[in-house]
């Protein structure tokens, strides 16, 4: 004669919910087990019981088991199209409102619709325009110093050059024959460092001005 069918509700006495949490415990522990390793499955089973008390088991490991399932749950909601839509949908209302907010500060950068600012706000906005220019001063004065500096290296490449091919043509002693008696090459000099070039440089104004 076999068991009568259990009626499937919860069990008052609490000696006998205790023995039979522990004992369907363990029997869905080894199933978890058996289905893992016999359909070579991932599983992940967590228990809590009514006291709190966490019982786990995973057939490789909770946590891959866990981010598996949050990075399958994510894919599966994308590929919802309803869902889909409002991702997209909620995007493009997100640039829209970067996109106007950079019209608005362009239009303020360029001195326009000044009108609804605070005094706090015209200072902010004149504060990045000063930081904006000095960037952009600093960045020139670069340019024209590294201008400057090729100038002066191929100045030198080429005074070098001049002397060198003036002492080929005509020799050193006729070199300082030209010079005292003040015909003297292009691009030297009868001044005691008539050896050294031109050196330009870049001058800064007042700060006043």
């Amino acid at each position: 004669m076999g068991r009568g069918k259990i009626v499937i509700r919860r069990i008052d006495n609490c000696t006998s919910r205790q023995v039979t949490f522990s004992k369907r415990r363990k029997g869905l522990i080894k199933k978890a087990k058996e289905l893992a390793i016999l359909c070579d499955a991932e599983v992940g089973l967590l228990i809590f019981s009514s006291t709190g008390k966490l019982y786990e088991c995973a057939s490789n490991s909770m946590k891959l088991v866990i981010e598996r399932y949050n990075k399958t749950k994510e894919e599966n909601h994308l590929l919802n199209p309803a869902s889909e839509m409002k991702f997209w949908q909620g995007e493009v209302t997100i640039l829209r409102e970067q996109l106007q907010n950079l019209r608005e500060n362009h239009r303020q950068f360029m001195g326009e619709q000044l009108g609804g600012l605070t005094i706090k706000e015209l200072k902010g906005l004149e504060n990045q325009l000063e930081i904006s220019l000095q960037g952009i001063r600093l960045k020139k004065e670069k340019i024209l110093t590294d201008e400057i500096e090729d100038l002066n290296k191929k100045g030198n490449f080429i005074h070098q050059q001049n002397m060198e091919l003036y002492k080929k043509v005509f020799g050193t002693s006729a070199l300082n024959l030209e010079s005292g008696s003040g015909c003297i090459p292009f691009g030297m000099s009868t001044s005691e460092e008539s050896h050294l070039p031109i050196h330009l440089q870049l001058s800064r104004a007042d700060q006043q001005t």
